[in-house]
């Protein structure tokens, strides 16, 4: 699952750094709509949106915005447009498994630009099913060891029911299966650890391995996916290298 984490290191940095903020928060804010129409408005009975929520909060997103997006999803103002899901299945230029969680009002215009998207960077947009069996749906939460004891965090993870932990650097990575989820991030929070990121994932039931150059290049056709505006999040089995991850960034600084 390293491969899974790294990725979503690589995000964290870039959304630090990310200058279209705007689009981060559109992002977010149609995802709160999505969960308030699911569950309701209410974060304390609808934990989808209170994981939003706590994710719109770590990304700075202004608290009208929050609110305003919640109301909409609520129905309130009349101008809200139809959202779809939508997932796409699709292979990297050197094979990897790539899936794409979608947000949209038009969904002929989204599958266009993601298969437009694919075909520029060398892969190729698939059938629905084509890849998905490849992963398995899990609940992924990140904390921030900071001056804590990494083992005493995993320990933490496994008695309230988590299924994997990964240490990488300065953050501790649980997986967990969904139903457990809830529970572990709240006995998480409840032991007053700082969790970095909190998400119900797709994660790669095993990684591919490439060399260097092809995994830059399947690692751009990642970003360009995750630059679409209706694009949500890019899922891969691709295994991520330290020294590439760091060749990647400086080429991107």
């Amino acid at each position: 699952m390293s491969g899974h984490s790294k990725w979503a290191t690589i995000k964290r940095t870039k959304s630090a750094n990310d200058a279209k903020r705007g689009q981060l928060f559109t992002r977010l804010g149609r995802e709160i709509m999505i969960a308030v129409r699911e569950g309701g408005p209410d974060p304390e009975s609808n934990f989808r949106l209170r994981l939003v929520i706590d994710k719109a909060k770590r990304a700075n997103m202004p608290k009208e915005n929050i609110e305003r997006a919640i109301k909409r999803g609520a129905g309130e103002g009349g101008d809200a447009a139809e959202l779809y899901e939508c997932i796409y299945e699709g292979y990297g230029p050197n094979g990897t498994a790539i899936l794409v969680q979608a947000l949209t009002d038009n969904r002929n215009r989204t599958v266009s630009e993601v298969r437009h998207t694919f075909s520029r960077y060398g892969g190729n947009l698939g059938a629905d099913g084509c890849v998905s069996w490849m992963f398995s749906r899990k609940g992924y939460i990140t904390v921030r060891v900071g001056d804590a004891d990494p083992d005493e965090i995993a320990l933490a993870a496994i008695d309230a029911g988590a299924e994997d932990v990964e240490t990488e650097g300065e953050f501790v990575n649980i997986y967990t299966q969904p139903n457990d989820f809830k529970a572990v991030q709240e006995a998480l929070e409840a032991a007053g650890y700082e969790i970095e990121d909190a998400q119900l994932s797709w994660v790669p039931q095993s990684s591919l391995t490439l060399d260097e150059q092809s995994t830059l290049k399947t690692m751009k056709l990642i970003e360009a996916l995750e630059d679409l505006e209706d694009v949500q999040q890019v899922y891969t089995n691709l295994d991520i290298q330290d020294e590439v991850i760091a060749k990647f960034e400086s080429q991107a600084a």
